[in-house]
Formats: structure tokens, sequence, C-alpha cells
């Protein structure tokens, strides 16, 4: 559920006073439309520099993503913001994040933000996660399971699992953010997940598997089985956010997801 975006000037003045300790008095304060999960996500400037604030009321439903981010964050690859202070204050999560000052990553077909994508997702696959108790890939998608079940989705990698354009900034180069949902299991499976944001931005399935392949060892090495499972439990999860909550895009990304499973039962065994 989204979460109603208050403005810096919205919050009470003991949890302003709580961040101002970490970055001094805040001279101005810009809204930023991106993380509808977000119950505040603007940039704050200070004598001190600038940085990114993310909260969220500590009563509501979304909390546990915010603190799944504040979880990880230290382990992250150099593609993603630092965390430089996490405070809680009068019913607020507030964490201050380093600031990355770019857009949101085209993934149309022929876009030169794509390299800088696939260089962002390459170091990330050679990041190990660390055992602290993130979710598990193998029992994050067990409840959409088809028969052959989902236990080869386990692995060792660092999962980020929403590569969405929007949770991707291009500035020198492309830097991972909105750690969200991040998970651990085989490498392969970010690729996955960045093969349907590529086919909503325009690509056909065959060439954003292509592209992944060229891309990502992970992905050519990945067994054809291994892929089958995951893509029929992705599209019963797809199916199910977009029953629940059935926004265009939603509906768009589920039908994607069928799109691709075709695609794939198509495929040659290899």
């Amino acid at each position: 559920m989204p979460v109603e975006r208050a403005h810096w000037e919205d919050l009470p003045p003991t949890v302003r006073a709580a961040v101002e300790a970490h970055i001094g008095p805040v001279q101005h304060a810009h809204t930023v439309a991106a993380g509808v999960n977000s119950g505040i996500a603007a940039v704050l400037e200070s004598p001190n520099g600038s940085v990114f604030l993310k909260g969220v009321p500590l009563d509501h439903p979304q909390i546990h993503t915010q603190r799944r981010e504040t979880l990880i964050n230290p382990y992250l690859p150099n593609t993603s913001p630092r965390i430089l202070w996490h405070v809680e204050a009068e019913g607020w999560d507030l964490i201050g994040y380093e600031r990355i000052s770019g857009r949101h990553a085209d993934y149309s077909p022929g876009s030169p933000d794509l390299p800088l994508v696939a260089a962002a997702v390459r170091e990330l696959q050679s990041t190990e996660c660390p055992e602290i108790g993130i979710k598990l890939a193998e029992d994050r998608w067990k409840t959409y399971a088809g028969p052959a079940g989902v236990e080869q989705l386990a692995g060792t990698a660092l999962l980020h699992t929403d590569l969405a354009p929007h949770n991707v900034l291009v500035a020198d180069r492309a830097h991972l953010i909105d750690w969200a949902w991040p998970t651990r299991g085989a490498a392969w499976i970010d690729p996955a997940v960045l093969i349907l944001r590529l086919m909503e931005a325009g690509h056909s399935a065959s060439d954003a598997d292509a592209w992944a392949r060229a891309q990502f060892t992970s992905w050519g090495a990945a067994p054809y089985d291994a892929v089958d499972a995951f893509s029929e439990a992705n599209t019963h999860a797809w199916d199910e956010i977009a029953e629940n909550d059935p926004q265009p895009w939603k509906r768009r990304m589920a039908q994607i997801a069928h799109e691709w499973l075709t695609y794939w039962h198509r495929s040659p065994a290899s």
C-alpha cells in the first residue's frame, strides 16, 4: 500500500531537530516524486552539504522494507549509496543517504545507459551475500512455485530483485538504489528480473535474453529448468500483485511475465 507522502515542513519539530543534529540546519528541502513506499523522500540542503532523506512512520506496514535497507547497506557494492545516519523520532524512522545527483536509467533499446546498468549489475553479481537473516530466494518464491519447486533458486549471491529503471540512478556510472527487497540466492535471478524490465521498456523477449547472455556470465550458465521454475513462480507472483492492486503498470508487468514464460517454453533447453 502506497504511503501518503509528507514534505520536510510537515514533520514535527522534534523530528526535524533529530535530523538536523546530523546535518546542521536545513536551508532547503525538495520533495522527490520517486519512492511510492516512502512516507518522506526529499533532498535536504544544509551548510554541510546535501543528503537524501527517506523515511516512513514506525506504525506503517512498509517499515520492514526500510529496516531491511538499513541492515544490508554496509554490505553493498560501490554502485549503491551509503547510509550516513539512521534515526527514530516521534513515530518516524528516517534514513540519511549519501546523495547521488543523477537521473533514472533509460532501458529502451539502444539506450546508452544499458552498458552502465550492466556494469553495475555485474559488480553486484560478484558480491557474496552476508548471512544476516535476509530472505532466501527459495523461500521468497516457494509460495508461487509450480510442481518443479524452487529449490534451484538457492545460492550465495546478493540479489537486488527490483531492478526497475527508477531504482537505478545514472550519473558518472549507474547506481543501484532502493534496497527494500535484498535476497540471497542464485546470481542469475537478477538478470532474470532485469529481462522483464527490458521488455517493459520495449525489448522483445529474445532480444532481452540475448542481451543478458552477452552481459552476465551467470545468465548464460543458468540451468534451463531452474530458469523455468523461477519464471513460472515469478509469473504467479506478478499475477497476485496485479490482482491485489490492479494499477496499469502492475497489470502490464504481469502480462510481460506471461510473455516471457511463453518465450522460455519455446526456447531449446540448454
